[in-house]
């Protein structure tokens, strides 16, 4: 198949959509599919095997787009489509796979341009609205509603991220070829296993020397028991960082000693919760990297002791989940439905979402080193049963070999 995919983000930048863009383009690589992208105009290139990116017009002065929607992103889209309908003009295509907002477009595009569509549906967008306090206007969410609706009745497939939007489109579309595929891929498939820099590797004890990090241990021993607790991720206010601050309080007030690593942030979002860090007099024991490169993660992992997740709002398993799942570190996380479609108590400790709780799941991993360590190698077992990159391929391949089947269908009731 020629394969059109229209993704209305900036990419390549480290945050959600855009790894998810990422691993599906290099899973299609993988499985020797071709594809061009049409994409905004800001963000780095990745080279990947047959993907050939198409940007879409700029606009000088935006030289950023935030998360979730705003008005400048309807603005960029316009420029994505006018893009996308310039190469459906130049040559044809059998399929456009859309991401997001971008499955708008195909309700009319395939049906123009006579090609297949598939949506890959990373959130409900009317619930987004909600989410990012963008809208609470009943007749823009009912707008919404209807083009969603609009667009999953238009494809021929859809892929679903998480259980929770899977049931969604099956509860509300049971007819509709639905493919569960979980973000499951690991970031190191695209940037290798370490980070570089321009004098080479980057180890991970440098990066401990680098930010003033302890020698890791395997939890925290007594008043002076040296631990790092991680984040990563962005800083919206949904993941729960405000949380973790103030988590960090009695945490700290038992065990001094704890650091805690926040991975992630742009400049403005860092200063303010490093300023949130002050008020409440934990400053000196968070340390914030802001936006570290994906290649790095892992080395970052590697110095943890403990992986958190204090996530509060949205219905999307965060991707971090799984390769925290891999990481033979014991994960802390709120017992949110963002995370009980992956985790449960056998492979994480799950809390309520109030900085108390979140506090005594913390400490509960951190005293006890062998209930750790019970749950990180519970959860490598998880993630090597359910959460595979190998079944990752195998779905995409599967979704794939069913448009390849309506596709010869349609070319034999053509002749």
């Amino acid at each position: 198949m020629k394969v059109l995919m229209i993704a209305p983000q900036p990419f390549f930048q480290p945050r959600g959509t855009p790894f998810s863009v990422l691993h599906r383009l290099k899973a299609l690589s993988k499985l020797g599919y071709h594809i061009d992208l049409v994409t905004y105009h800001l963000g780095q290139d990745v080279e990947i095997e047959n993907v050939k990116i198409h940007r879409a017009q700029g606009v000088s002065w935006v030289k950023e787009i935030a998360i979730g929607p705003s008005k400048t992103k309807v603005l960029l889209d316009a420029f994505v489509y006018r893009r996308a309908v310039e190469l459906l003009r130049r040559q044809r295509y059998d399929l456009i796979h859309t991401h997001e907002e971008a499955g708008f477009f195909a309700i009319r595009l395939s049906r123009k341009f006579g090609a297949l569509h598939l949506y890959d549906m990373h959130s409900s967008l009317p619930q987004q609205l909600s989410n990012f306090k963008y809208s609470q206007a009943k007749a823009l969410m009912q707008v919404f509603e209807r083009l969603e609706a609009a667009t999953i009745n238009s494809a021929q497939a859809v892929i679903t991220i998480c259980p929770e939007l899977f049931n969604y489109v099956k509860k509300r579309f049971p007819e509709k070829y639905n493919k569960l595929i979980e973000n499951v891929a690991d970031n190191a498939i695209v940037f290798g296993e370490s980070a570089q820099n321009g004098h080479g590797k980057i180890e991970a004890a440098e990066l401990a020397r680098r930010y003033g990090l302890p020698a890791k241990t395997n939890g925290a021993k007594g008043k002076n028991g040296a631990a790092t607790v991680l984040y990563t991720g962005t800083f919206e206010p949904y993941q729960g960082l405000d949380l973790l601050l103030e988590a960090s309080q009695p945490v700290l007030s038992r065990y001094d000693n704890v650091r805690f690593l926040v991975v992630g942030g742009k400049p403005e979002q860092v200063a303010q919760y490093q300023e949130k860090a002050d008020r409440l007099g934990v400053s000196e024991k968070f340390i914030f990297t802001g936006q570290r490169p994906p290649e790095e993660i892992p080395l970052f992992m590697h110095l943890a002791d403990l992986l958190v997740s204090p996530r509060v709002a949205g219905n999307n398993t965060p991707l971090k989940i799984y390769s925290y799942l891999r990481s033979g570190i014991p994960i802390v996380a709120t017992d949110h439905l963002t995370h009980t479609q992956v985790l449960n108590a056998e492979v994480s400790v799950l809390t309520d979402c109030t900085p108390p709780a979140f506090a005594s799941g913390i400490l509960r991993v951190l005293e006890d080193r062998s209930y750790g360590e019970n749950l990180a190698q519970r959860a490598q077992v998880l993630a090597a049963r359910e959460y595979s990159y190998e079944g990752y391929l195998q779905k995409t391949r599967e979704i794939y070999s069913y448009l390849e089947g309506l596709l010869s269908s349609k070319s034999l009731s053509i002749h």
